[in-house]
């Protein structure tokens, strides 16, 4: 991934945040059958491994579980908080009209061996691991246990698991950290007036990175 010394995050903290915050990700693979791109939901276990461990699973049926079998190269890709940033915001374009539009976004990247797991007491607990993660938020969280034990192990038996140990993370937090002071306060303003979720978080963003330099 290009990463301008402007929007590289290194900070271990901030990375795993990113893939607690937004768990849906690619997994990219290339093996034998060449490049293979799905979006899975996963789950961090930071604590696991050296630099933590990545779990998910796949529907039987996809054959991209058989590519990281045949230990085919893994890529994660985590995709946070993204906005557009339109030139009318800056100071610079009322001054030379000399900006153009870009994007702002986070992102982070996985790398690292990976594994298919077929192994039922695994699976059953990614299962649970993944249900508890996106459900503790809810006032009444579901539980696989709400449902039938037989119709969750004929589910389970047409999944396959997918572990990745994590060898490297690299993380990109693109802020507007490059415009110049005058350009970053028109972003956050003009995001700030936009009542979208998305503007929100972007500009809360900005606000807490974009004006130190560095993230």
């Amino acid at each position: 991934m290009y990463e301008p010394s402007h929007f590289k995050v290194e900070d271990r903290a901030q990375l795993h945040a990113v893939i607690r915050q937004h768990p849906l990700a690619t997994l990219v693979t290339v093996g034998e059958d060449g490049l293979v791109a799905n979006l899975v939901p996963f789950v961090l276990h930071a604590d696991e491994g050296e630099n933590g461990v990545l779990r998910a699973h796949l529907a039987r049926p996809n054959a991209q579980w058989k590519a990281i079998a045949a230990g085919a190269e893994t890529l994660v890709i985590f995709t946070g908080v993204e906005r557009y940033v339109t030139p009318a915001w800056y100071a610079t374009k009322r001054e030379t009209g000399k900006v153009v539009p870009t994007w702002n976004y986070v992102t982070v990247q996985v790398r690292g061996p990976a594994r298919a797991v077929e192994d039922p007491a695994w699976l059953r607990a990614q299962l649970e691991s993944l249900t508890q993660q996106q459900e503790a938020p809810r006032a009444e969280p579901w539980a696989v246990t709400d449902a039938p034990e037989p119709f969750i192990a004929a589910q389970a038996r047409g999944i396959v698991g997918v572990e990745i140990e994590i060898a490297s993370i690299i993380g990109k937090f693109k802020l507007s950290q490059n415009r110049r002071e005058d350009d970053k306060l028109g972003v956050l303003n003009g995001l700030s007036s936009d009542p979208e979720s998305e503007s929100q978080a972007m500009a809360s963003l900005v606000k807490k990175h974009g004006f130190s330099g560095t993230a």
